[in-house]
């Protein structure tokens, strides 16, 4: 009998040595983002620590925007050197999604999961009924309202619930501080998206190019309108999220900034602490009361490339760093993006949290700004024809309605046509 357990707990000293010895599987990915770069490297510790079988070293390279997603659809094309996963922004997720041969189906690891993620950000990712992305966040689109210039044009936040009303606002900031309400983009379409997800359309439907339509008339009147009276001014590199854009806010009196929830880092990491204590996340404005006031905007998916030699492995792990229980609340605390997992939202210990970096930057809780939307952030298309229209809307629409002051009507004939003759 004694032989019998020595030779049991030899066998036991054995395997555990044999697990304690093993190399972990090496994971790479590919990113564009430093701060996705540090956070799949904390998550990575995560799970080592609760996978001790199954031990993982990722290497993550951070790239540039444009040479990233080109190495990429590359190494799709010729099926070598991708890297196990990569980071996909949304507006090239068409691109990428030319060759979801070449990628993991995601349907099961996101299944058992999936009654807590809002939908909207799963769909954005998918393609005949798979999912082929694993989203990091919402993206809401959300109003950051500078409280201390709306305090002295007598302006209380929360009165502001149509753009009617912020236009109001911006009339009052102006006279009584001199400074501008908001910005309007050229470069991209934050919030003319926003405008057109209120009116329950979008840039395009079932392969329709939706340009020259009286929604996006009326998205591009309204913010005209703005440029006119004076309250709104072109913000300098073509909108918030350029380093001309950050330094605008940190440098100049803004009254709101109109952007997602995602944008809260940038206040954080790199307008800084000039601004703090100074902004507050509210919902945004209407048209009318009753509207949807935000839809999802902007974001990555993680794309898992399937003939990978780590496959399965690296689809597990990024399952648990994005959408999992565990990498939700990561990616609050580190990144302070909104968590795709909905139920997060309502845990006030971890959203509520005095000392979070989010929390003690802003006045108020952000999260309050979240939970009067969590059933009203609408689903923006994103395929392959999305590239095209974007790159006609940031590279010539834009400048020409806001800076050049042509006809609404007439520039959106001109881009209607011009897409199409494009795309068709």
């Amino acid at each position: 009998m004694k032989k019998i357990v020595a030779l049991a707990l030899a066998l036991c000293m054995i395997a555990i040595l044999a697990v304690a010895s093993a190399e972990p599987t090496k994971l790479t990915a590919w990113t564009f983002i430093a701060q996705h770069q540090e956070y799949y490297e904390g998550m990575a510790e995560k799970w080592n620590a609760e996978h001790p079988d199954e031990q993982i070293e990722i290497e993550v390279t951070t790239l540039g925007y444009d040479d990233m997603h080109n190495k990429m659809k590359v190494a799709l094309q010729s099926d070598q050197g991708a890297p196990d996963a990569c980071d996909v922004e949304l507006g090239q997720f068409p691109n990428i999604l030319a060759f979801n041969d070449k990628l993991v189906e995601l349907d099961s690891y996101i299944e058992p999961l999936k009654d807590d993620i809002v939908t909207a950000r799963l769909e954005i990712y998918s393609k005949d009924g798979h999912y082929y992305g694993m989203p990091l966040h919402v993206g809401a689109m959300v109003a950051y309202y500078r409280v201390d210039l709306l305090e002295k044009a007598g302006v209380d936040y929360t009165t502001i619930k149509t753009w009617d009303d912020w236009y109001e606002a911006g009339l009052k900031v102006k006279e009584a501080t001199g400074a501008w309400m908001g910005t309007v983009e050229t470069s991209t379409q934050w919030v003319t998206t926003l405008m057109l997800g209120q009116q329950g359309t979008d840039w395009q439907k079932d392969g329709t190019v939706l340009v020259n339509t009286p929604e996006v008339a009326k998205a591009i009147d309204t913010q005209k309108k703005w440029l006119e009276a004076g309250i709104a001014e072109v913000c300098p590199g073509g909108q918030p999220d350029t380093e001309e854009g950050k330094a605008y806010i940190a440098n100049n009196d803004i009254a709101s900034v109109i952007m997602p929830f995602w944008y809260m880092s940038r206040f954080t990491g790199e307008i800084g602490e000039v601004r703090a204590d100074q902004y507050v996340i509210a919902p945004c404005p209407v048209f009318e009361e009753g509207q949807i006031r935000s839809v999802g905007a902007g974001g990555t998916g993680t794309v898992i490339y399937k003939n990978g030699t780590n496959a399965d492995l690296a689809a597990r792990f990024f399952t648990y760093a994005k959408i999992s229980d565990e990498g939700n609340r990561y990616v609050w605390k580190v990144l302070g993006f909104d968590p795709v997992n909905k139920a997060v939202w309502e845990d006030e210990a971890l959203m509520k949290d005095e000392e979070n970096a989010f929390n003690k930057y802003f006045v108020g809780y952000p999260v309050d700004g979240l939970l009067p939307i969590k059933d009203e952030i609408g689903a923006m298309i994103s395929n392959e024809i999305s590239p095209t229209i974007n790159n006609y809307l940031g590279t010539t629409l834009w400048n020409e309605v806001y800076v050049d002051g042509v006809d609404t009507a007439e520039a959106l004939e001109a881009a209607q046509d011009s897409i199409e003759s494009d795309l068709f």
